[in-house]
């Protein structure tokens, strides 16, 4: 046991070396270890609440992405970021409501995550990604159009054409992308 204890020393001491190599060696102490990063969640630190997300994406308690998804809401953006990073890594249907809210976030940083956990999910995040595409902000519909792109499901075909041509490269190049990779893109013909 007094291994475990030095770990958790280490993870919360602000050394974020040190902090790395000893979350990689947290997950070998099982249940015991889990409950004491999900206490940590409950920090006043900042600091300490993010070492004990990126330590549970190492994970795979049943219940590890509520504690993911929880920390979504985690008052400190830094905290949101590396829940979202973490839910990348840990895929789960669960997440999809919050994710999408987070892809509305004024932070471009966590609004890219949630794209990217939204897109390791995959089919089962189309049709929320849809909604985002066709009535969020702009920024969000980005993040959207992109990870359409890369989920590559035909339920997003009419969205994305629907996308295309509204005066925004960038919407654009990933309504084009995802209807390329869906084969459904623009064909040229030689004469």
């Amino acid at each position: 046991m007094q291994d475990l204890e030095a770990l958790f020393t280490t993870l919360t001491s602000g050394n974020d070396d040190l902090a790395e190599a000893a979350a990689q060696k947290l997950n070998n102490f099982g249940a015991v270890a889990y409950q004491s990063l999900v206490d940590l969640l409950n920090s006043t630190d900042a600091d300490t609440r993010w070492w004990a997300v990126r330590t549970l994406a190492n994970f795979t308690e049943q219940n590890v992405a509520d504690h993911l998804i929880s920390a979504l809401d985690d008052p400190d953006l830094s905290v949101q970021q590396c829940a979202a990073l973490a839910l990348c890594q840990n895929p789960t249907n669960q997440a999809i409501n919050a994710l999408i809210k987070a892809i509305n976030s004024h932070d471009p940083i966590l609004a890219r995550l949630a794209g990217e956990a939204l897109t390791s999910i995959g089919e089962s995040a189309v049709l929320p990604l849809i909604e985002v595409l066709e009535n969020s902000s702009q920024p969000a519909r980005f993040v959207a159009a992109r990870a359409l792109a890369m989920i590559s499901d035909p339920r997003a075909i009419p969205a994305l054409y629907a996308a295309m041509g509204e005066d925004s490269a960038l919407l654009d190049y990933w309504a084009n992308e995802g209807l390329d990779r869906m084969g459904a893109g623009m064909v040229y013909f030689n004469p």
